[in-house]
């Protein structure tokens, strides 16, 4: 997977396009990541014994997006990310669009 928590990315696809955010995490298994900001929801909470101290109601979250719909941001604009194998034999990310390391 190309794009990892902590990132800076662009939602190109979906209610939320054109939003910026960080990636907050990252599901490898079901390809799905959680953008700061984006593909909001209002979730209602319940009061209970679990959650001692905090109120029920209503709560505004962020759901899943798949990584499809997201795009790593460079300057503003979305870039496709490659893989550069260093003579050591590790490996960087890099933008297609500058190929600067990301």
């Amino acid at each position: 997977m190309k794009i990892k928590k902590g990132d800076e990315v662009i939602v190109i696809a979906g209610k939320s396009k054109g939003a910026t955010g960080k990636v907050l995490r990252v599901d490898v298994r079901n390809d799905r990541v959680v953008v700061e900001g984006a593909n909001l929801i209002t979730k209602n909470i319940k009061a209970d014994a679990q959650r001692a101290g905090k109120e029920s109601g209503r709560v505004t979250v962020e759901a899943p997006l798949h990584i499809s719909n997201v795009a790593l941001v460079e300057d503003g604009k979305p870039v496709r990310v490659g893989v550069r194998v260093n003579d050591d034999g590790s490996k960087t990310r890099i933008s297609r669009r500058t190929g600067k390391e990301i």
